[in-house]
Formats: structure tokens, C-alpha cells, sequence
């Protein structure tokens, strides 16, 4: 019992702090970043013309997809569901296996899977410099010579650098701003004593550590593109990157392999693989009630 409370003492120490607000105003190159949206939403930059950036992070589905698995190229399925690219600047890392360690060098993954852009740097430096807009765009901004892959990914990062969600409920609430309802107050004591807040903690409430998907009970699916796969330590096994919670009630399907279909699902599952407990339904109202709280003012797709 002791150490039960000591526990909880602790837990409830480290949430005091554990949580920040999401920046009102963020620092990017605005010029540079309107060549990135440019680039972001344009499918002609695919192997076939039919896949943008935003085909597989939506801004309407908290730029996330809301497929289990995108669709790529010639209509090819990719394995792993895809992460939102909203606040993923806060992200420690990139990718579900963390194997990038910034955004611009995340950007090599879509580009050039075969399953997703799958375009070769030569192919996607061609079809940029075939574009009047394009060599015009770079040539003021980044001063005479031939568009360059580095240019491309620097305009881009700039772009992805914009795209955070401030003024959430619960940032308005941090700030002194607003007040939870009594049912989502409720579920933001439950995700600190529940320990939830353990893992989801940080400006991102997540992407900021590795855990383990089954910590406790063992997860039943398969352990995809895990950190194994680049550790190749077998204690590897189902450890991904925390996912971030901002927004998390736009980003369904939800888990690494996008097998849950609902936000009260997922609260459950985790609940019982990664804290060894079954909810009740109140609690578990209790807790998606607060994790609504955390969806925030989403960038302009136009």
C-alpha cells in the first residue's frame, strides 16, 4: 500500500509540470513555407500524379489519414498507419520507429518508397524544374541555379515547421483561460492517477519517448516496423515512439497499425495492455471527454 501511494505521490508531483501549452505564435521562414504548402498538397510530385503529402495527412482528419493504411502510388498499400504531421516540430523523432531523427530527414521516407511517392531525387528534381511556378518560387528565394533535393526538403520543413495547433481547451485551461466541464476535469485527474500521463506527457503529450505497446498485457497484433527493426535488440519488440495525443480525436484510425477504429476503443485497449486495468464505462467517458479537450485551432489546408 505503501509504495501504492508513493506512486501516486509521484505521479501526481511530475504532472504539475509535465504538461505545457502549444506556442501562440511559432518562429518558420513565412516565404519559404508558402512554397512548402505548395509542394505539400501537389500530387504531381508522384511517381503516377496522384499522391501529395496531404493524401496521407489530412488536415480535416487532424493530419493524420483515416484509412488503417495509406494508399500510395498505383494504388499500392503501405504497412504502418500514418502519424499526424501537425506538431510533429515537438517530435523527438520522426516515424513510428523513430528511424529519422528531424523532419527534413523524415522527408526521404514518402519520397521515395516505392509504396508511397516513390519517386527517385533525380525523377522528383525534373518534375520541379519543369514547372514554371516552381523554378520561378526557388530561383527568389533561394537565388539563381538549378532547383536542388535540399532546396525542395528546406521549403518544405519550413512548411511543416508552421503546423501547430494552439489554443486547445486544455492549453486555454493551463493558461487560466478556460475551464474543464466537471466530466473532462474528471478525466484529466483519472489520465494523471490512471498514469497515462506517464508516456503522454510534454508540449506533444507523447513523441517525445519510446515505449512498449503491451507493456503490461501483450499486444495481439503484429509487431510492425518496430524499433527491432532498426535495433535489432529483440527487447525491441512492439517499442514505438509515443504517439503525440494533440488532436487525437480527429487522427482515427488509431494504434501503429491503425486496427482501432474508435477513440473510446483506443482508450480502452491502451488502458489494458499498457496499465494491466479495465476501465469502467465512466471512466472511460470520463477520459475521451478530456482527450477532446486537446484538439486545437487546425492550420488552414487552402
Amino acid at each position: 500500500m505503501r509504495l501504492i501511494v508513493l506512486i501516486v505521490f509521484a505521479t501526481l508531483l511530475f504532472s504539475q509540470d509535465a504538461i505545457i501549452p502549444i506556442p501562440q505564435k511559432v518562429s518558420y521562414d513565412k516565404a519559404k513555407a508558402a512554397l512548402g504548402k505548395a509542394l505539400f498538397f501537389d500530387p504531381t510530385l508522384s511517381a503516377d500524379g496522384t499522391v501529395s503529402c496531404a493524401t496521407c495527412h489530412s488536415f480535416a482528419h487532424g493530419g493524420a489519414d483515416d484509412k488503417p493504411v495509406s494508399i500510395g502510388v498505383f494504388g499500392k498499400k503501405g504497412r504502418m498507419n500514418s502519424p499526424t504531421v501537425l506538431n510533429a516540430r515537438y517530435n523527438f523523432r520522426q516515424f513510428w520507429n523513430g528511424r529519422a531523427k528531424d523532419l527534413a530527414e523524415q522527408i526521404d521516407g514518402p519520397v521515395h518508397n516505392p509504396v508511397e511517392m516513390g519517386l527517385s531525387t533525380e525523377a522528383l528534381v525534373e518534375k520541379l524544374s519543369q514547372n514554371d511556378y516552381y523554378r520561378q518560387t526557388f530561383a527568389k528565394l533561394f537565388g539563381p541555379g538549378p532547383i536542388t533535393y535540399k532546396r525542395y526538403k528546406e521549403a518544405l520543413v519550413e512548411f511543416e515547421k508552421s503546423l501547430v495547433t494552439p489554443n486547445s481547451k486544455f492549453d486555454r485551461f493551463l493558461r487560466g483561460e478556460a475551464k474543464l466541464s466537471p466530466i473532462e476535469m474528471q478525466g484529466w485527474h483519472l489520465f494523471k492517477m490512471r498514469g497515462c500521463i506517464t508516456c503522454h506527457n510534454g508540449i506533444n503529450l507523447g513523441g517525445n519517448s519510446f515505449q512498449k505497446i503491451g507493456s503490461i498485457m501483450p499486444y495481439e497484433g503484429a509487431p510492425l516496423d518496430d524499433r527491432y527493426t532498426i535495433t535489432k535488440n529483440p527487447k525491441d519488440r512492439y517499442v514505438y515512439k509515443v504517439p503525440t495525443l494533440r488532436n487525437v480525436a480527429l487522427t482515427a484510425p488509431y494504434f501503429h497499425d491503425g486496427s482501432v477504429a474508435t477513440l473510446k476503443e483506443a482508450i480502452q485497449k491502451m488502458a489494458y495492455y499498457n496499465l494491466g486495468t479495465l476501465l469502467s464505462d465512466h471512466e472511460v467517458a470520463a477520459l475521451e471527454a478530456f482527450l477532446r479537450t486537446l484538439t486545437g485551432e487546425i492550420p488552414d489546408a487552402r
